[in-house]
């Protein structure tokens, strides 16, 4: 039975506008891998847009070539479209999402050679009142606007986390919600304006649901939700709003500037990935540290604490009582119930209670 799962529910090849993914509770299954939702969209986010601008540019070079084979006619003609499309497929394939997937490269690197060897669909290609010309032109228009489409996703979502989601006190799906309700309503008013088009947050996709065999707990079988997509940018956007029903966001770092993913509702300003200039020490706690220098000045009771708390640390650190590693988390820690009880969370008795357990 386990094995009939793996082959009818994993076993796919894919092509760079039809993939289809699973989503379960709190991750997405993405070929042989999983992620927490949301995660594929912060990996968007950070993607280099020199990457965009180099897949921008190969595909301008394709479409001429893709354009003038109906007229042409010719192996040469083909091999050169053929050769211009695998250089672009050489990048999207490798993009997130796509580089988990077992894409169709049969298919994808022999596009034309197979069209033009296929006398049927060839014939097609070259009737305008056909559905082979259409579907033939709507590749071609599909990748003209693949870069476009990613560039407006990533905007709408920088928009949205910079400007209505940073000021938030609490991230919970409520919070997250509230502050969508608000984008929302501003974009109706601002589409034409900031998007030059209709804001639109639709689009199709197939949903069934299936059988499972987790790919990381042996023998476990669950139900998922299998989604099928046609295009990356409908993916992310439908990860992305999954993600904050389920109070997971990207969120800027204040320190590197790269996004990261806030999961169940947590709330810290700092990734934790290593920070720049440093070998070992992540941002988190760099940032811990960067705070509690900061904050010297303007000493609130709670802040008296939690200073009285980061020197026992420090002093027990110097004494070998403890490692710079526990050193490093008990400091992250302690920043967090500070920012806790700043935000009201917890009264001044309940931190010094808190900080005395450290």
């Amino acid at each position: 039975m386990a094995e009939e799962l793996v082959r009818i529910e994993l076993d796919y090849t894919y092509t760079y506008d039809q993939f289809t993914v699973f989503f379960y509770g709190n991750q997405v299954f993405i070929g042989k891998k999983d992620y927490p939702i949301g995660q594929c969209c912060v990996d968007v986010m950070n993607l280099d847009e020199s990457i965009l601008d180099e897949i921008d540019r190969r595909v301008r070079l394709f479409i001429p070539a893709a354009r003038k084979l109906p007229a042409e006619k010719t192996d040469s003609a083909a091999a050169l479209a053929q050769e211009r499309l695998n250089a672009v497929w050489e990048l999207i394939f490798a993009l997130p999402v796509y580089r988990d997937l077992k894409m169709d490269e049969a298919c994808c690197f022999h596009t034309f050679q197979r069209l033009m060897a296929n006398k049927e669909k060839w014939a097609q290609v070259q009737d305008p009142a056909s559905e082979g010309y259409g579907i033939y032109q709507g590749m071609i228009s599909g990748l003209d606007c693949f870069v476009d489409g990613l560039r407006k996703l990533r905007k709408q979502i920088s928009v949205m986390t910079e400007k209505y989601f940073e000021p938030l006190e609490r991230r919970n799906s409520g919070a997250y919600a509230e502050a969508y309700a608000r984008f929302y309503s501003d974009m109706l008013h601002l589409d034409a304006w900031v998007w030059n088009e209709e804001f639109e947050q639709s689009f199709p996709m197939e949903v069934n649901f299936v059988p499972m065999l987790h790919q990381t707990e042996e023998g476990k079988i669950f139900l998922a939700e299998k989604s099928t997509f046609n295009s990356l940018t409908d993916f992310l956007r439908t990860e992305f709003y999954r993600g904050l029903a389920l109070s997971n966001a990207p969120r800027q770092c204040h320190n590197c500037g790269r996004d990261f993913l806030l999961t169940d509702g947590y709330n810290t300003c700092y990734c934790n990935n290593v920070a720049p200039g440093e070998l070992e020490r992540t941002c988190r706690k760099v940032g811990a540290h960067r705070k509690e220098a900061l904050g010297k000045a303007n000493r609130t009771p709670a802040r008296k604490e939690y200073d009285r708390t980061y020197n026992r640390l420090k002093v027990r650190k110097q004494r070998g009582k403890i490692s710079a590693d526990e050193w490093n988390a008990a400091v992250a820690k302690a920043q967090e119930l500070l920012e806790r009880s700043e935000r009201g969370e917890l009264t001044d008795e309940e931190l010094k209670r808190r900080f005395e357990e450290f």
